[in-house]
């Protein structure tokens, strides 16, 4: 074989695959089922690499089993892939197999992936309901303004009368709505795409969005007990498999799908390894709950760490779950009333002319 062959599927073992969350998780649950039947890691492997799923991860797995047949490790082939794979990820499963353990392990990640998965699908059906009634209300009442008022403002030409003030302001907003409303929605769409990019892109664009988010006044406190759940969890996860606290925390890398909780995780291990404690160091980071951090302290004097960790992650993932089921029921009734209250007010704008003629008559 030439070397610029050799190059060339070495170029190719390293093409970055795009592969989703859930995928990954899949072919975690299925290659922990495989070695549990009692299939060697290789053999399962090639398994997964030879099955008809249509995403990457068959490549992925068929390039794992051949670093693995050439020497390497298990945890060092998925760093090869660090898209796919994250620092806990590879963490846990170094533990598994130094242990022997394996597929156990890959069954706590998948339940780990699982429960953050659920809880990221709980909020976003969550916000589903509201925010689709918002658009079709934004829609309904774009369309009338820029539809049915013109038409009403003809037959008040006619009238040759002096429109009453509410009629004469939703006539002016309906003259601005038809002038600049097409281009104000093409602005409004370039900037959402540009904004969401730049999100995507810059590290900095994407730790100001997360700022924000823990600020809110509303939602600010879900997200930040989310975040919270979730890296208690993780943490939970890695100091139950047997690895030390500082170095836990060092693998606690997007975890929790917020930026400013992945930065406090090398803060705290920063304090850690100056001496100070777990709950002084979460408390001095400034991110966590209050609550959160009490329930910590507590957990550090009763040499429980591990499994108040996991059991507080459960806690806070079952009150945040509660509070988004009660905000949903609370906003669906609200946002139908301030939508019949917007039409409502419409109407009675447009047809208080037909009113005040009908009177004078």
């Amino acid at each position: 074989m030439t070397d610029a062959h050799s190059a060339a599927i070495h170029a190719s073992a390293h093409k970055p695959c795009k592969t989703s969350a859930r995928e990954v998780t899949a072919f975690t649950r299925q290659l922990a089922s495989l070695l549990g039947a009692g299939l060697a890691l290789v053999q399962a492997l090639d398994l997964i690499a030879l099955s008809e799923r249509r995403d990457a991860m068959p490549s992925v797995a068929r390039a794992l089993a051949r670093r693995i047949s050439n020497g390497e490790g298990f945890a060092a082939a998925l760093a090869a892939y660090p898209a796919q794979f994250d620092r806990l990820y590879r963490e846990l499963s170094a533990i598994g197999e130094a242990t022997g353990s394996l597929a156990l392990v890959l069954t706590r990640i998948v339940e780990h992936r699982d429960r953050a998965s659920a809880q990221r699908g709980k909020l976003r059906s969550a916000l589903a309901y509201p925010c689709a009634v918002m658009l079709l209300a934004a829609a309904v009442t774009a369309a009338l303004l820029a539809f049915v008022v013109p038409t009403f403002r003809h037959v008040f030409d006619s009238f040759g009368a002096a429109l009453p003030g509410p009629t004469r302001a939703v006539m002016a907003v309906s003259g601005f709505v038809v002038r600049w409303g097409p281009l104000i929605a093409a602005a409004s769409a370039a900037l959402l795409l540009a904004a969401c990019r730049l999100v995507r892109h810059s590290p900095r664009a994407r730790a100001a969005l997360d700022r924000s988010l823990l600020s809110l006044p509303l939602a600010g406190p879900l997200v930040r007990a989310g975040a919270a759940a979730r890296w208690s969890r993780a943490l939970g996860t890695l100091l139950t498999a047997g690895i030390p606290l500082a170095d836990a925390l060092r693998a606690l890398t997007r975890v929790t799908g917020n930026t400013v909780f992945d930065a406090a995780s090398a803060q705290i291990e920063a304090r850690l390894r100056r001496g100070e404690r777990l709950a002084p160091a979460m408390r001095g980071v400034g991110c966590f709950p209050s609550t959160f951090v009490e329930t910590i302290a507590v957990a550090e004097e009763s040499s429980a760490l591990d499994t108040m960790l996991l059991d507080c992650a459960a806690l806070t993932e079952r009150e945040v779950d509660e509070k988004l089921a009660l905000a949903g029921a609370c906003a669906e009734p609200l946002i139908v009333i301030v939508l019949g209250l917007a039409v409502g007010a419409l109407v009675i704008a447009l047809y208080l002319p037909v009113i005040e003629l009908g009177n004078v008559v």
